[in-house]
């Protein structure tokens, strides 16, 4: 029998840290742009279109959120490391109900059916959907999910299994 090293003593986090921005790879700029924006609310801060250095900057009040760059080709593929989904917290379920009907007008695919909560029991939950390229993403409320359904009853339900 095997045992595990131990584990690392742990360090004290940096000063102040946060996540800034995410920056995602995508193969149509305009197309990944106005999905963000239109599901999301989130303003276009700077863009480049020129060739070979394509890119926009999207945000909310200002504050960069969200980096794109058309920098790829082929779909997402959550098989490799890397990414495995981003998710956007908002205030409540309304808002929730809010960014999915936006998904529904975009007519971007569902990874679960409507509201769903993060767990069996959870108060939190949310919607899980995919961008144009194929990217997972989530968008939760921390409250607001108490009677929604959790897809799978042994494992959270941001592991999009």
């Amino acid at each position: 029998m095997s045992s595990a090293p131990p584990a690392p003593e742990r360090t004290a986090p940096l000063t102040g840290l946060t996540t800034g921005h995410v920056g995602l790879n995508v193969t149509d700029l305009v197309r990944s742009r106005n999905f963000y924006a239109d599901v999301l609310g989130l303003d276009v801060l700077g863009t480049s279109t020129d060739p070979g250095r394509e890119y926009a900057f999207l945000g909310v009040d200002g504050a960069l959120v969200l980096t794109l760059w058309q920098q790829s080709d082929g779909r997402f593929d959550p098989r490799r490391p890397g990414l495995h989904h981003l998710s956007f917290q908002v205030a409540d379920a309304a808002a929730v109900a809010t960014a999915e009907a936006r998904v529904r007008a975009c007519g971007a695919e569902f990874v679960h059916d409507g509201v769903v909560a993060h767990g069996e029991g959870a108060r939190s939950g949310g919607i899980f959907f995919l961008d144009p390229d194929g990217t997972r993403l989530e968008v939760f409320a921390p409250t607001g999910a108490e009677n929604a359904p959790a897809p799978t009853e042994d494992a959270p339900t941001c592991g999009f299994f």
